[in-house]
């Protein structure tokens, strides 16, 4: 029997946190009791605005592979402008899920057989006070709700020990908005 890893590519831009992002998912993945968690970040050209992304596994048991993910079951995208470059949405598994940070609601991206989860992260995490471009946290939320793999309280947390020296709780409140305004779709439907 193989066991069960899920794995999950975050892209983003070079200063949005999309590595922190995902070190604090895993952070909240192994609390919840994910034995198995595994981080692998690529940088390409290292400067603020370049496209990067990271891996993240996690599973109930052990982890033994290391190598970045090529067919994931989950893509998290912090810059929705990040979907027209190649390559984003590359190999993700049929039936996988974007998660996506954009103004726009799931039915305007046309990606058969996916599930597709949107909300308007940059906007919102403003709205609690956080400068605009941070969007780290926020996508958090996004992710809680349209995954469903770890609770929001957990992720909460593990927020607020990532930034216990940069508002903790502006980023956790943003996190937890995000997931309250998070519409996730599956073909032409969306549901809030």
């Amino acid at each position: 029997m193989q066991k069960k890893i899920i794995e999950i590519r975050w892209h983003g831009r070079g200063g949005q946190g999309a590595i922190t992002a995902a070190k604090i998912v895993a952070n909240a993945a192994f609390i919840s009791g994910y034995s198995g968690v595994v981080m692998a970040p690529t940088f390409g050209t290292e400067r603020r605005g370049a496209p990067v992304f990271t891996s993240l596994k996690i599973s109930k048991q052990k982890i033994y592979d290391l190598s970045p993910i090529e067919k994931p079951d989950m893509i998290v995208v912090l810059d929705h402008l990040l979907l027209e470059e190649p390559g984003i949405v590359s190999g993700l598994k049929p039936g996988g899920l974007i998660i996506v940070n954009t103004p726009k609601p799931p039915t305007d991206y046309d990606y058969p057989g996916m599930k597709i989860a949107t909300a308007d992260v940059t906007s919102l995490a403003v709205q609690v006070g956080l400068k605009p471009g941070i969007v780290n946290t926020g996508i958090i939320g996004a992710f809680a709700k349209a995954a469903g793999l770890m609770d929001m309280e957990t992720l909460s947390q593990a927020i607020k020990d990532e930034f216990k020296n940069r508002k903790p709780n502006r980023n956790a409140k943003a996190a937890r908005l995000v997931f309250e305004k998070t519409v996730i779709g599956n073909g032409s439907e969306a549901r809030p």
